[in-house]
């Protein structure tokens, strides 16, 4: 079995670009470091593609379960996936849920698998603040977790 990806600096594939591109017979892919930039992978276009594959299906699978009301069966199999769901309420987790299935259905329409990094990011966050007392009870110390009125930002000269 091939590693999942190896790391070289972005420098590598500018000086020795069709050694580089040969690598990818011995991982899945590449992980190419900047300095001043992010990192970019490198990876066949037929890799790119499975794991598309996989993830439509997987969306396609979860929007199908919650559809015929194996509600359950997923909340049986979520703390698996995201362990940290544990500290959120239960009426977040089927909000979880129904956002997820949402969101992973519009991601794979797109091609672009960004929201659903991003919804799961913002509900850790959530389980974070509801794992913290002090923390959940500084944010929801006013009526709807409302904390006053943010200032308007500076304006930049």
């Amino acid at each position: 079995m091939t590693a999942a990806y190896e790391d070289m600096p972005f420098s590598e594939l500018l000086h020795h670009p069709a050694a580089t591109a040969r690598r990818l017979d011995a991982v899945r892919a590449l992980r190419l470091r900047r300095r001043d930039a992010g990192d970019l992978a490198l990876m066949h276009i037929d890799q790119m593609e499975r794991d598309a594959t996989v993830v439509d299906f997987t969306a396609r699978l979860l929007a199908g379960l919650v559809r015929t009301e194996n509600t359950a069966a997923l909340r049986q199999a979520l703390p698996e996936a995201l362990p940290w769901i544990t500290f959120l309420p239960d009426e977040d987790i089927d909000l979880l849920l129904a956002e997820l299935v949402d969101t992973a259905r519009g991601a794979v329409a797109l091609d672009n698998l960004a929201p659903i990094a991003l919804l799961l990011t913002q509900w850790k966050h959530s389980a974070e603040i509801c794992a913290d007392p002090a923390l959940h009870a500084i944010l929801t110390r006013e009526p709807e977790g409302d904390i006053g009125p943010v200032p308007l930002p500076e304006a930049a000269e």
